[in-house]
């Protein structure tokens, strides 16, 4: 396990860290998932959301109905053209996911050390002495002293809204528990978790998979988050469904690690997903406490070996209701980003948090401070240790892309690509400057209809740390004639210039192809 990228080379003068930021057009290298809910779904607050950094907006179906989310997905889509910034799509399944089934939606008290019921009959009504659930097997699958957990979704984890059961006796299909602590169940939707134990369950289910044949296919998604991700076949079996839909057939998969048996098969998990999210909230109920920093630290250290993008979940549950994070919760985001994340995905913050706006600015302000301190070097020299010995010829050119960059002071890289593995890879290599990936579109025909590709490639960089996709003219190709070459880059240099990030005299680095061959140039812009 490889400690912090942290580089402080000399002391520095303390007065000197409270200097104010310099304004910039990013917010910040590492991306930032905000999940759209309630609070967060009118098309004034998603265009805060994304000035403030939002990069990609999750829509999580273990609630609300496609219509629900049809019309978030409709607003967001005028947000981002009146803002101009691009924006991904994920699709969240529900997985095997065990809920609380309270119809009546009433407030339940629960006394410490009183006995409940966990019982599948889900016709019964939600009681202090009987809860039903969504799962018959349960029964089946506890012992005596087995935890189960019960919490608000996407829940904060306060003693007062979610609460700790200890299995006492198992009676035919119901389970009777202990209370270990005093709660009150207030909301709509609870989900319980069972500490270590598996759930005979499949990880794609049959709602998940009519929601993605309608919802997903009709939206064509950027990502699919898949929930509780237990093996490499759950992955494989979400891509072989995918591949059913051609519009479809190329979404990224993110394999959500959730549970130990997710961490026990991560090294073949990480081989077939295209990106990981460290899903702590349920990883921090089935880990013991002291573990969980371990496996955060070594699962992204993989993630960056295997350039695959890593997004961790669960920072600063406290501004649901508050316009500040907790000390705690500020220094946990700074280490995710010294750890290695390429995003922060915020849940119940935005979903329905007070703050979501707020939230999304101040999780990008720490997120910058931190990558300040990023030690590149250190990193760069690691990374190529871990790589293979034999690299292939794309990812040579890519680090020596940045290698370059670094020894010249390059204010930006900038990529062409067609489908965006370049810049990906370029990525993988930690730059401290942000790479423009240049995506070049195709013109594609089925001999019935003629589809421009492009912006779907574009917007699967929206989760790799410091790349930020431009699409450019249709009507040049990357690597053909010289006079298009030139007309491409330089329209790049000129995005550059307009949002503040090239200027006079700046170096800039080039990753391109000419010809059959892969170039990496550096440039010098003149007055």
């Amino acid at each position: 396990m490889v400690s912090n990228y942290l580089l402080l080379e000399e002391p520095i003068r303390m007065v000197s860290i409270l200097e104010p930021a310099k304004p910039s057009f990013f917010p910040s290298m590492t991306k930032i998932v905000g999940t759209l809910g309630p609070n967060s779904r009118s098309v004034e607050v998603i265009s805060g959301c994304l000035e403030a950094g939002m990069s990609v907006a999750r829509f999580d179906f273990s609630w609300g109905n496609a219509k629900y989310h049809q019309e978030t997905l409709e607003n967001l889509r005028v947000a981002i053209k009146n803002s101009k910034k691009l924006c991904g799509v994920m699709l969240d399944t529900v997985g095997p996911e065990l809920l609380l089934v309270n119809k009546s939606e009433n407030p339940i008290s629960l006394a410490e050390n009183s006995q409940v019921v966990l019982t599948p009959d889900q016709d019964k009504e939600a009681t202090s002495d009987l809860l039903p659930i969504n799962f018959s097997g349960l029964s089946k699958v506890v012992k005596e002293g087995d935890e189960i957990f019960i919490g608000e979704y996407l829940f904060t984890g306060k003693e007062t809204t979610s609460v700790w059961l200890e299995v006492s006796a198992v009676e035919a299909e119901d389970v009777v528990c202990t209370v270990k602590n005093s709660a009150v169940l207030a909301g709509p939707l609870y989900t319980l978790h069972v500490s270590q134990i598996r759930i005979d369950l499949p990880t794609l289910t049959d709602k998940d998979k009519e929601i993605i044949s309608t919802w997903g296919l009709r939206n064509r998604i950027d990502f699919l988050s898949l929930s509780y991700t237990r093996t490499a076949a759950d992955v494989k079996n979400a891509r072989e469904f995918l591949s059913r839909f051609g519009e479809l057939k190329n979404t990224h998969i993110f394999a959500k690690i959730e549970n130990v048996e997710g961490l026990t098969n991560f090294d073949e998990i990480l081989k077939e997903a295209d990106g990981i999210i460290l899903a702590r909230g349920n990883l921090g109920i089935d880990l013991p406490p002291e573990k969980v920093f371990l496996y955060q630290k070594e699962t992204l250290f993989k993630c960056n070996i295997a350039g695959k993008p890593a997004v961790l979940t669960r920072f600063v549950d406290s501004m649901t209701d508050n316009v500040r994070p907790t000390r705690a919760e500020a220094t946990d985001v700074a280490n995710a980003v010294l750890d290695g994340a390429d995003a922060i995905l915020l849940g119940g913050e935005t979903l329905r948090g007070l703050y979501p706006i707020e939230t999304i600015s101040t999780v990008g302000k720490i997120c910058a401070e931190a990558e300040k301190v990023h030690n590149q070097d250190l990193y760069f020299k690691k990374t190529l240790h871990h790589t293979e010995e034999l690299m292939s010829h794309i990812e040579s050119i890519a680090s020596s892309a940045v290698r370059a960059a670094i020894k010249v002071k390059a204010s930006v890289i900038i990529c062409f690509t067609y489908s965006g593995r370049a810049a990906r890879l370029i990525a993988k290599y930690r730059p401290t400057m942000p790479v423009l990936s240049v995506v070049i579109p195709r013109l594609k025909t089925n001999q019935l209809s003629w589809t421009l590709t492009g912006s779907f490639e574009a917007r699967q960089s929206l989760l790799i740390r410091g790349v930020f996709p431009i699409l450019a003219d249709p009507r040049h190709s990357a690597h053909t004639k010289s006079a298009a070459n030139e007309s491409i880059l330089q329209f790049a240099l000129d995005h550059g210039k307009g949002i503040g990030i090239i200027k006079q005299h700046d170096r800039v680095v080039v990753c391109q192809k000419v010809g059959d061959a892969s170039v990496v140039k550096i440039i010098e812009l003149q007055d």
